[in-house]
């Protein structure tokens, strides 16, 4: 497995980016393995989260897992221990290619946004240059929709040479839009007397399975200010009318708490990434939520009025069974 190794600018903590295609029909052996390498890495010093971001389509099959560390001398421990090197042997099978990551001192989680990791090998002696043209490519993201912030890690010395920028937007649709965009393939031209290769991986949302609008690489989630709020729609009323029904039975029948608390959560997760969510909140507030339909602040207006008037709503029904 690849390393780049890089440094924030004076900010605590260590994040490893790994990225990893694996075998198509492995998937669910991947899953598993990935399961062992997270009890594994808890038992480490300084170890803080974890997060595993799917494929958006079977075609990519890219799977993204993000560590996160107190420092990097932690981070390193766990990169350089005897059981992670046990791991990997174990999955040698399970991948297409060696599997490469990013190691970023400080910094932001990347997570709550759809962020693009892009690492650079940077020519000898155009650190510099690349540094202003990197200042040049914030500037232009800035003017974009959806942009939330960059951050550049310049490599560690006597470690590794690459350089890794990360920006987060918050929907896929704008973050592809910049991508894409005339004016980005216009700044990778010009960069590419400061560089002489770079490579792009993509991190999505963490609510981004509840929200699917289209299919396959058009499809796109809505900002994450709007997932939160729609979430909060479908899970308010689901977890009262399962503490009025199921919760009071549980209770009537001498359920111990921790278990009752435990199936409770199990039913509306459930409840709503199959109901609530597909089936009712995405085509109620398609016109608020979908990214692919042209929004103005009217609309965005409209459905934040609409989701404040059923929080109100709700409010006033379940006050009634207090």
């Amino acid at each position: 497995m690849s390393t780049s190794a890089n440094r924030g600018h004076g900010a605590a903590g260590a994040t490893v980016v790994t990225s990893q295609k694996v075998v198509p029909g492995r998937e669910e052996d991947y899953k598993r393995w990935q399961e062992q390498v997270n009890r594994a890495v808890r038992a480490f010093d300084g170890f803080e989260g974890t997060e595993l971001y799917p494929p958006d389509s079977a075609e990519d099959n890219e799977w993204v897992v993000v560590f996160r560390f107190s420092d990097v001398d932690r981070l390193s421990a766990w990169l350089e221990s005897a059981t992670r090197r046990e791991l990997l042997d174990d999955s040698r099978n399970l991948f297409e290619e060696e599997p490469s990551q990013e190691v970023l001192r400080g910094g932001q989680p990347a997570q709550e946004a759809v962020t693009a990791v892009i690492s650079h090998t940077v020519r000898p002696g155009r650190e510099q240059d690349f540094e202003r043209w990197q200042e040049k490519v914030l500037r232009a993201q800035q003017k974009y929709r959806g942009f939330m912030g960059s951050e550049l890690f310049a490599p560690v010395e006597g470690i590794q040479d690459r350089w890794v920028a990360v920006f987060r937007f918050d929907t896929r649709e704008h973050l592809d839009q910049w991508l894409k965009s005339d004016v980005r393939r216009k700044l990778l031209d010009e960069g590419r007397d400061y560089f002489a290769d770079y490579d792009v991986r993509q991190i999505g949302s963490a609510f981004s399975g509840w929200f699917r609008f289209g299919e396959g690489e058009q499809a796109g989630v809505p900002p994450n200010w709007k997932q939160a709020m729609s979430v909060l729609l479908a899970l308010y009323p689901t977890v009262m009318v399962l503490n009025l029904t199921v919760g009071r039975a549980f209770t009537h029948a001498g359920v111990a708490g921790y278990l009752g608390l435990f199936i409770s959560n199990v039913l509306s997760v459930s409840i709503l990434t199959w109901l609530l969510m597909p089936l009712v909140v995405n085509r109620a507030l398609a016109f608020w939520l979908a990214p692919d339909r042209p929004h103005s602040r009217r609309t965005d207006l409209v459905g934040t009025a609409v989701v404040a008037v059923c929080y109100a709503a709700l409010l006033a029904v379940f006050r009634l069974t207090g």
